[in-house]
């Protein structure tokens, strides 16, 4: 019972610290040169976190509270790329976190060219139009986001192993 409440509310902080992010990420100004829309995707180290410490299903639902956000900030646009986006990247980044044996860097950016991936496809089911034109924006940008949120959160693992190792024990 105890490693399931703990469980329950370390997930909960996990989705806060995600949609704090994200909020804070907003807040930032648009950055020139890019798409409409393009972010830093600081929330998705969280997301990577979740998927390689804590498991796919809080990873999965970290990637959906933070759609469900969107979709009530900014609307059902916003709402279907975040989630499409989110549940893809996330789905990456385990399956490379968990299949191979390569550095989180290369799977920040596997997972941010796959959030670019799938928001792109929403995009082009939404409004019927081209939008091949945003692709080599969004190569560069997602293989930079990508390095940073893997560097970020290379930096950060230490530390928050500790804190996971303290709330859950390994079994003896």
């Amino acid at each position: 019972m105890k490693n399931t409440c703990a469980r329950t509310a370390f997930t909960g902080l996990l989705g806060a610290l995600a949609l704090a992010l994200s909020f804070l990420e907003s807040l930032l100004p648009p950055l020139p040169m890019l798409p409409p829309g393009a972010k830093l995707g600081l929330s998705n180290i969280v997301s990577m976190y979740a998927a390689g410490s804590v498991g796919l299903p809080c990873a999965l639902f970290l990637a959906v509270l933070k759609g469900g956000f969107a979709f009530l900030g900014r609307g059902a646009a916003a709402g279907a790329m975040s989630l499409s986006g989110g549940v893809l990247s996330t789905l990456v980044m385990w399956a490379l976190l968990k299949k191979t044996n390569i550095s989180l860097m290369p799977i920040g950016v596997g997972g941010a060219l796959t959030h670019n991936a799938a928001q792109l496809a929403v995009a082009r089911a939404m409004t019927s139009q081209a939008v091949v034109f945003y692709i080599p924006a969004l190569l560069v940008f997602g293989v930079l986001t990508g390095l940073l949120t893997g560097l970020v959160l290379k930096l950060s693992l230490p530390p928050l192993q500790k804190l996971t190792k303290k709330i859950f024990p390994p079994p003896t």
